[in-house]
């Protein structure tokens, strides 16, 4: 279980759905312990798997009493379409129990929630809060002066919005945002070859990359539930039985097959061909060449390079 938490932290900024595949093992070995419960929860989100990082999460905050991952939660109602939950949790969170660093995150996807609703204004207000101009620089400072600065653009206040993607940019040592790049698109600077580049991510876009549908490693994550810690330690893997693909027999006969003569319009020796057949679903081999339909799952997004999910 311990080898599998620690793959789950190696991989979940590069491979988010093998990351989620390790959290999932662990969890079949170890269900009833909170840290393999937020592992999974929190490689579910980086993979675009929104209602399961819901239903881990809520299950992690349960088991250890904390509420340490609110704002992912908040973040995970935005990405399902409900930003009016993303606002009810902002408001019923105890916000001087919360860490700081956690109530921040927390503000700044309450205000995304605003601007989804088209309450930019509200968004702009939200974010007006002390620690923005404090000097101090501190782990969340490049992300809210970020948000701010994007809540002012959603506005039309692009000199403002400016200034503090400027400021951002300025406190951004590890490279969390993109301030630096919006700072040059606002000053109408394009860097030769951005282009070309991003047209090839968009080829080459694979599970959890911009523009790809999240991964789903694993097929029983869909029917996860908080009722999991009324289990034994132990889950066991449902077997799906792959869907078998129907066999093309060929084409319909041309008309010129029959016998126009023969009232009963007997196919002819040249005309005799089996029209194709269909499965146990009803579709046709040549729908199912028209491609499968993409996975219903919310993520992001998720994205992302899963059985049934299409690349947007």
């Amino acid at each position: 279980m311990a080898r599998h938490l620690v793959a789950t932290g190696q991989l979940i900024d590069e491979n988010p759905a093998e990351a989620l595949a390790h959290a999932l093992a662990a969890r079949r070995l170890a269900s009833r312990i909170s840290a393999v419960r937020e592992a999974v929860g929190l490689a579910a989100y980086r993979a675009g798997e929104w209602q399961s990082a819901i239903a881990e999460l809520r299950t992690y905050h349960r088991m250890s009493g904390l509420q340490s991952h609110l704002a992912v939660l908040a973040d995970c109602e935005r990405a399902l379409g409900r930003p009016e939950r993303a606002i009810d949790l902002f408001r019923g969170a105890d916000r001087e129990k919360l860490d700081q660093a956690v109530a921040i995150e927390l503000l700044i996807v309450a205000a995304g929630a605003r601007g989804d609703l088209g309450q930019k204004d509200a968004a702009v207000a939200m974010l007006q809060v002390p620690d923005l101009t404090n000097e101090a620089t501190v782990p969340w400072t490049a992300r809210l002066r970020y948000a701010y600065a994007d809540a002012l653009l959603a506005v039309g206040r692009r000199e403002e919005a400016r200034e503090w993607f400027s400021r951002a940019a300025d406190v951004d040592t590890e490279g969390e945002t993109d301030a630096a790049e919006r700072l040059l698109e606002l000053d109408g600077v394009v860097i030769e070859g951005d282009e070309e580049d991003e047209a090839a991510e968009e080829i080459a876009a694979g599970p959890g990359a911009p523009g790809a549908v999240p991964a789903r490693p694993d097929a029983d994550l869909a029917g996860d539930t908080d009722e999991d810690d009324d289990d034994d330690g132990d889950d066991d893997d449902e077997d799906v039985d792959d869907d078998e693909e129907d066999d093309a027999v060929g084409r319909p006969a041309d008309d010129e097959g029959f016998d126009d003569e023969d009232e009963d319009r007997h196919p002819t020796e040249s005309g005799n061909a089996d029209v194709a057949t269909t499965g146990d679903s009803g579709v046709t081999d040549r729908d199912a060449a028209n491609g499968d339909a993409a996975n219903g799952d919310g993520t992001v997004p998720a994205r992302n390079d899963e059985s049934g999910s299409t690349q947007r």
